[in-house]
C-alpha cells in the first residue's frame, strides 16, 4: 500500500500523538503518502483529509490530547453517514486506514473492515479495557496522574483525619483503580470486577480507627455498582467517620504522557505502517508479554474482556 491515513476516535489519551508521530515517519520511511484525518469518525465523513509529513509532526510526542482532534460520531452510525465515510475514503484513495481509540471506535472499524476497507487498529484509551493488549495507550499516564492525586489528598485527609473516597475512571474495567491504589497505598479499593461489600469496608475503616490509624484512601472504579455520593454517605451513616469524595474525572486523561506511553504508541504506530507496507490489514496490535503482536481485529474485540484476573494479593497488600 502507498497510501493511507491515520485518525484518532472516541476519547483522546496520552501517547496519542506520539502513535500519529511514529506512523507519519515509519510511513515516510517506506515511501508511503499519509494523511491525518480530524475529528475521528466525523471528519471522515466531513472530508477533513489533509497531507502529513515529517516535519508537521515535529515537537508532538510530549504533548497529550490527540493533534487530530477527536469526536464521537453518532452520524457514522447511520447509514448515510456511513456511506459518505466510503465515499471519501474512496475519494481520497485511501489504501489503508490505521483507526486509533478504544472499543467503541475498534468496532467502527470493524464495520469499515466488512465493508471491504483495509483497516489496522490501535488500543488508544486510559481505561486499559481491551482484551487483546496488555496495555493501551495512555494508561500507564492515567495512573501515574491518579498517583499524583492520592499524595496531595492524603496529606489533607491525614491533616483532617479522614476518609477520603477517589472515585478514578475505567468504564468497566478496575486496572486503573487496581494499579493506583496498591502503588499509592490505598486502604480500600473497589472495581467493577467485584461486588463491593458495605459491611466489609465499614469493618476496615473501624478497625483502622480503633489500631489509631484515623485517616483512610478508599479508591473506586467509576463503574462499581454503587455511586461515590452514595457510598459516601452510607459510610458516613454507618461509621460516624468524616468521608469526602473526590471525582477525578477527565484530569486522568490529559498531561503530559509518560516515557511508557510514548514508548509503547511508538512501537505500535511502527508496527501499524509495517504491516500496511506488506499489504496485512484487518489487525488490531497490541503489546503481549512486552511483544508486540497483531490478531484478526474482529477476533480481537470479541475476546475475554477481564484484565484484572488474579486480585488474591490485595488482601494481604492493602492490611493495615
Amino acid at each position: 500500500m502507498k497510501r493511507i491515513a491515520v485518525l484518532t476516535s472516541g476519547g483522546d489519551s496520552p501517547g496519542m500523538n506520539a502513535a500519529i508521530r511514529a506512523i507519519v515517519r515509519s510511513a515516510s520511511c517506506a515511501e508511503m503518502e499519509v494523511f491525518g484525518v480530524a475529528r475521528g469518525y466525523e471528519g471522515l465523513i466531513a472530508g477533513e483529509i489533509a497531507p502529513m509529513d515529517r516535519r508537521g509532526v515535529g515537537g508532538i510526542i510530549q504533548r497529550g490530547g490527540t493533534v487530530l482532534k477527536t469526536a464521537r460520531s453518532a452520524n457514522f452510525m447511520t447509514e448515510e453517514g456511513f456511506r459518505m465515510a466510503m465515499n471519501m475514503l474512496e475519494s481520497f484513495q485511501i489504501e489503508g486506514l490505521i483507526v486509533i481509540g478504544g472499543n467503541g471506535s475498534l468496532r467502527g472499524a470493524a464495520q469499515l473492515i466488512r465493508a471491504g476497507i483495509n483497516v489496522i487498529g490501535l488500543p488508544g484509551t486510559i481505561d486499559n479495557d481491551l482484551p487483546f493488549t496488555d496495555f493501551t495507550i495512555g494508561f500507564d499516564t492515567a495512573v501515574n496522574t491518579v498517583l499524583s492525586a492520592i499524595s496531595n489528598v492524603r496529606d489533607t485527609s491525614a491533616s483532617h483525619e479522614r476518609t477520603t473516597i477517589i472515585e478514578v475512571m475505567g468504564a468497566k474495567c478496575g486496572d486503573i483503580a487496581v494499579y493506583a491504589g496498591v502503588t499509592g497505598g490505598a486502604e480500600i479499593i473497589l472495581i467493577p470486577e467485584r461486588e463491593p461489600d458495605l459491611n466489609e469496608i465499614c469493618r476496615v475503616l473501624i478497625g483502622n480507627k480503633n489500631k489509631g490509624k484515623m485517616s483512610s484512601i478508599i479508591i473506586k472504579a467509576e463503574g462499581v455498582d454503587i455511586s461515590t455520593a452514595e457510598l459516601e454517605k452510607e459510610i458516613r451513616g454507618r461509621t460516624g467517620l468524616d468521608v469526602k469524595m473526590v471525582i477525578l474525572s477527565y484530569l486522568q486523561r490529559g498531561g503530559s504522557p509518560t516515557a511508557s506511553d510514548r514508548m509503547l504508541a511508538s512501537r505500535l504506530g511502527y508496527e501499524a505502517v509495517r504491516l500496511l507496507k506488506d499489504n496485512i490489514a484487518n489487525k488490531a496490535v497490541g503489546v503481549v508479554g512486552g511483544e508486540v503482536r497483531s490478531f484478526d481485529l474482529e477476533a480481537a474485540l470479541e475476546m475475554d474482556g477481564a484484565k484484572v484476573t488474579d486480585l488474591s494479593f490485595l488482601t494481604d497488600v492493602l492490611s493495615s
